[in-house]
């Protein structure tokens, strides 16, 4: 089934075009990713696809019997409303449902009158007729893989992090047919992300998305649309199977391109020859060659800057950092935290939102000052710093100019030196948008000068908290290689696997509330390694359970030496002690039906509330009667 048809579309910006006559389309059960440059107008396709953009040309039509949803990347929410307002806030009739019986619960809790009894009554009765109490658990697991807690909190109050992740909660929430989504993972922690590609594997959701993490594309997605010089290519399967097709369709273009230019020379020769005022010239073959020049003219790549820098001396002393104390209220990120960074280094720096990873950054950049203890840097250290929060760039100076302010050249191990308009080319800046204004730059574009201003510095410890996000996949490719062959000391926040894998050695994990965990390894390894352990340990605990139900209860022998002599038992208690003999059993076969069933009682919330009464009775009962049965049989 179709959800989706785009045919012909075009946009431009003034003299900028995006791009042109552009189509595809979304099936059921299609995971696409949207692939291009930063600039090359991602963001504008979605804004369209939104109805927030009117094309130049063209149409698009979504199915008008499904369901469809967008995830901004800057998501906007009402002023003035919580939580609750913004994540239920549909025409979805079940979801109503089940926003009104979360209110009636609350109701009941703050004030227990009978009214709100009856509301509540009311509320799980239209749970029922909608059958909506498998999406109200979805929903609780929604959240909380999502971290999204105080459903009275006032939106205003969250950062730019928490926002992104209530709405991928709210459209997640809404169980939409077709989910469009512009760069779903940023904001999200590595364990939030593993766990929604899980999700998208378990729900049948078609996705058309926009995004530079290429471990999320080689798991979820399984086409690949690629913008590209203002048309459209369509790759099917996922990460690796672009890259290798799209090094292929270039091979073939460069090819093309390179014999188009030798056959445009020869043809300019025989132009030129003709007379200018014979009009007997073959008038179809000036048309090919017209043709033949803008082909020849279409490709042209460049040769590839080499990425050998000489970096600033590093001395023996980098960083120490000595019994480290920091806390924010009652969060607390450093508790005498003591490390020696080496030359050469690769850390990466992993853990959950708010376990303190951009604070540990800020302290080593002396922006944040620690509660006790120091830290010493080295004398020959020049530190680059990447930071989340960016750089306020000018908007009336020129690309060129800004990258100038921060270095005129860097020196190569060569001997020569590369140019800020080499590195500007090597990161994807065409002449025209060097001298172009900053204003003009789309978001993307924007981090990635950003990113130069420190590389132009030629740092010899680089700090990057979340480099990737907003940076298109060409790009990141581009960082990469000049990671590979940086020779200092790197610290890497990223929730790009993939990036990390490729660049980092070790890592640095902070498990919350000052806790941070050591390990030589990549990220995958250590994930493997976790995941490991965490079966280990749910096998020992199969076993230890099966071993408990399989031996009977132990009973502690009598001391060896008894001070009073053992004591018949009356009439009375022979009867009890056998009599005890049957109920036990009896107990525990009840307890053990009454477990079954309410594993299998599904939504009736009235016959599970039963169960878990009598389970309580039969658990008090049996614990008395096995506690009377050992005194007697002592």
């Amino acid at each position: 089934m179709n959800l989706l048809s785009v045919n012909g579309l075009a946009k431009s910006f003034g003299d900028k075009k995006l791009f042109q006559d552009v189509s595809f389309g979304i099936e059921s059960g299609q995971r696409a990713a949207l692939v291009a440059k930063n600039g090359s107008g991602k963001s504008t396709m979605l804004r369209i696809l939104k109805g927030l953009d009117i094309p130049d040309a063209g149409e698009f039509a979504f199915n008008q019997n499904i369901r469809h949803a967008f995830l901004e990347q800057e998501p906007e929410f009402v002023s003035g409303s919580n939580l609750r307002e913004a994540l239920f806030n549909s025409e979805n009739r079940v979801l109503t449902a089940v926003r009104e019986y979360e209110t009636a619960m609350e109701n009941l809790e703050e004030d227990p009158s009978e009214s709100n009894q009856k509301a509540l009554a009311n509320a799980m009765e239209q749970m029922d007729e909608m059958e909506a109490w498998d999406l109200e658990s979805k929903i609780k697991l929604i959240l909380q893989k999502l971290n999204i807690g105080k459903l009275d909190q006032l939106v205003d109050t969250l950062s730019g992090g928490q926002k992104k992740r209530l709405a991928m909660a709210r459209v997640l929430i809404d169980e939409p047919q077709l989910l469009i989504m512009d760069e779903p993972t940023n904001h999200l922690d590595l364990e939030m992300i593993e766990w929604l590609e899980a999700y998208f594997d378990r729900n049948d959701i078609s996705l058309l998305l926009v995004t530079h993490d290429r471990h999320f594309l080689d798991h979820v997605c399984t086409d690949i649309y690629e913008l590209d010089r203002f048309g459209i290519y369509r790759y099917q399967g996922n990460y690796e199977y672009f890259i290798e097709k799209k090094a292929e369709r270039e091979a073939n273009e460069d090819a093309a391109a390179d014999k188009a230019r030798n056959l445009y020379r020869k043809e300019l020769e025989w132009v030129r020859r003709q007379p200018k005022a014979r009009g007997t010239k073959s008038k179809s073959r000036l048309e090919a060659f017209e043709v033949l020049k803008d082909k020849s003219k279409k490709i042209q790549r460049g040769d590839k800057v080499g990425m050998d820098f000489q970096m600033s001396r590093l001395g023996g002393k980098i960083l120490e950092i000595k019994h480290v104390n920091k806390t924010f209220g009652d969060l607390r990120i450093l508790n005498d935290f003591s490390y020696t960074f080496r030359k050469g280094e690769r850390i990466g720096i992993v853990g959950k939102n708010g376990a303190g990873k951009s604070t540990f950054l800020k302290l080593i950049m002396q922006e944040l000052a620690p509660d006790s203890g120091e830290l010493v840097l080295g004398e020959t250290i020049v530190s680059g710093y990447y930071s989340q929060d960016g750089l306020d760039l000018p908007n009336d100076k020129r690309v060129i100019e800004v990258v100038r302010d921060a270095g005129d050249h860097i020196p190569m191990a060569d001997g020569s030196v590369l140019t800020a308009v080499q590195l500007l080319q090597m990161f994807l800046f065409p002449p025209e948008t060097q001298h172009g204004f900053v204003s003009k730059l789309s978001g993307g574009e924007r981090k990635r000068l950003y990113l130069l201003t420190i590389l132009m510095k030629n740092p010899n410890f680089l700090i990057l908290d979340e480099p990737t996000n907003d940076l298109d996949l060409m790009t990141l490719s581009v960082l990469e290689d000049f990671l590979l062959n940086f020779k200092g000391c790197l610290i890497l926040v990223t929730h790009d696997r993939y990036f990390m894998d490729k660049l980092v050695d070790q890592l640095l994990v902070f498990e919350g509330n000052a806790v941070i965990e050591g390990f030589v390894g990549t990220y995958t390894e250590y994930r493997e390694l976790k995941s490991e352990a965490k079966e280990r340990a749910k096998e020992e605990e199969r076993a230890k359970e099966k071993e408990a139900k399989a031996e009977p209860i132990p009973v502690e022998a009598p001391p060896a030496v008894q001070t009073e002599p053992k004591r018949k038992l009356s009439f009375k208690e022979k009867f009890e002690l056998e009599q005890l003999d049957k109920d036990i059993p009896a107990l525990e076969a009840l307890k053990a039906k009454l477990e079954t069933e309410m594993t299998s009682v599904g939504s009736d919330h009235t016959r599970l509330l039963e169960i878990t009464e009598q389970l309580a009775q039969v658990n008090n009962d049996l614990e008395e009667k096995e506690l009377r049965w050992l005194e007697l049989s002592e």
